[in-house]
């Protein structure tokens, strides 16, 4: 086990880190005019990395090693990183090396196993999708330390080397001189944290786990279908690449842009133009709508609109039947009507007129018209075309406003009995005339019994 190289690799790693300190603390920050939604080209997203450490032939998460002894041996490697955004990138490594190992007398339990392999790491290349996992800081505008986990997929090519007779996959035995590497595919899974030293450079410490497929790492068969794997735990530098004018993208935080383009006085400036525009138009009177209906004064065709009237775009009454009543006044608003039937048709009725009589000042239905009006709804469920109107009716005594309201609250409560047993409320029209259309005198009781009434009129 070399401590010595792997002692100098680490001294080398801080003496740069602090060299490189004492620069950027000299330097004053890169000032940036980076946008939220600006695209990648306001950034520098490349980054090349030269790094060093310590290769074992196994990882933290444990699992089935041929060899019981991992011996620790320098590694190096080089990285070449793409940033596609804030929190991901991709990065494409190289590293190489060698890695040893021993089964120490006693702990093996397989007869006739090597006691030691070594195996030369001619090079291990991979793709890793790179996350960067602490990229949005919501407590600090500017972060120095960044936190991210990688995998992706590898390849690789390796000699094993044993003090037995062993042929490597290619079939060459050791000691021929061939030095031909055995070639695998393996997936490397790990995380690291980066430190900030200035505006182009960080230190990375990195920890990778490698698993390989195969199980001839080091060059032994010994435990069934067991995949060999190692581990590479390095320090290193990182140098970002291009305009020094432009941010490096793997500090930007972005809550801070957002927040400076929110703060932006440009935007500011902007936002009071706008509020003067606006107030121009409104001391222009081009706003103004007196009526309340929606409509500007200067586009109004009907300026004086009754409050609570819907109205379409010209700023007059909808009247979707053109029967000269508004929608919102009209009783029938689909179907031409009368100012007298409240925009409802006056029903021409095919049979005779059915009156339902009430007692003075009475809006409540009689029990003897209950058979009537169980007819006329089993009537209107066989026929599901006809429509039934309801004109109310009222004597002369007490004011005429008095006795229209009351002659609607009679038809409206025969129509509450229709629809409770069924007819939909569609099919049923209301109109009220009150004291104007008696069949017989207001001068006796006799002929203001027959005027307190409600008219049944089918069509």
């Amino acid at each position: 086990m070399n401590y010595s190289t792997i002692k100098k690799t680490l001294v080398f790693s801080l003496v740069a880190m602090l060299g490189l300190g004492e620069v950027s603390l000299a330097q004053t920050a890169t000032s940036s005019s980076a946008k939220v939604f600006g695209g990648r080209s306001q950034y520098r997203t490349w980054s090349l990395g030269i790094n060093a450490g310590v290769l074992a032939p196994k990882v933290v998460i444990g699992g089935t090693n041929d060899f019981n002894k991992a011996n620790l041996n320098l590694g190096y490697g080089l990285s070449l990183r793409k940033q596609l955004g804030h929190a991901f990138g991709l990065e494409f490594a190289g590293v190489a090396g060698k890695l040893s190992g021993e089964n120490e007398t006693g702990k093996s339990s397989i007869v006739g196993l090597p006691t030691s392999f070594e195996t030369d790491l001619g090079y291990a290349l991979s793709l890793s999708g790179v996350a960067n996992v602490a990229t949005v800081d919501f407590l600090q505008r500017e972060n120095s330390v960044n936190f991210v986990v990688k995998a992706g997929m590898g390849y690789t090519g390796f000699a094993p080397r044993s003090p037995q007779d062993w042929k490597d996959k290619a079939g060459e035995p050791y000691g021929s001189g061939t030095n031909k590497y055995v070639k695998e595919l393996y997936v490397p899974v790990g995380a690291g944290v980066k430190f900030k030293v200035s505006e182009r450079v960080n230190f990375d410490l990195s920890y990778v786990m490698n698993f390989l497929d195969g199980d001839n790492l080091d060059g032994t068969y010994a435990k069934g279908t067991s995949k060999d794997k190692w581990s590479y735990t390095s320090a290193g530098l990182e140098f970002s690449l291009g305009s020094a004018a432009k941010p490096n993208l793997d500090w930007v935080n972005p809550l801070a842009l957002m927040y400076d383009e929110l703060k932006d006085p440009t935007l500011r400036q902007e936002v009071e133009a706008l509020k003067g525009r606006v107030s121009a138009l409104e001391a222009a009177d081009l706003l103004k709508d007196s009526d309340g209906d929606g409509v500007a004064d200067k586009l109004d065709k009907c300026p004086n609109t009754e409050a609570g009237i819907k109205v379409d775009g010209s700023g007059c009454p909808l009247d979707v039947d053109a029967d000269g009543i508004p929608d919102s006044k009209d009783a029938c608003p689909t179907v031409k009507g009368t100012a007298a039937l409240n925009g409802c048709p006056e029903f021409a009725s095919s049979g005779p007129v059915v009156p339902i009589q009430f007692e003075f000042n009475s809006s409540v239905l009689k029990t003897s018209a209950y058979s009537t009006l169980d007819k006329l709804s089993s009537d209107l469920k066989a026929n599901s075309s006809a429509m039934v109107q309801l004109d109310g009716h009222a004597s002369a005594e007490g004011t005429e406003e008095y006795n229209m309201s009351l002659s609607r609250d009679r038809a409206n409560s025969v129509k509450t009995y229709l629809v409770n047993s069924g007819i939909a409320a569609s099919r049923v029209a209301v109109t009220a005339y009150g004291e104007s259309r008696p069949v017989a005198s207001n001068a006796t009781e006799a002929g203001r019994v027959e005027n307190r009434r409600v008219e049944i009129k089918q069509q």
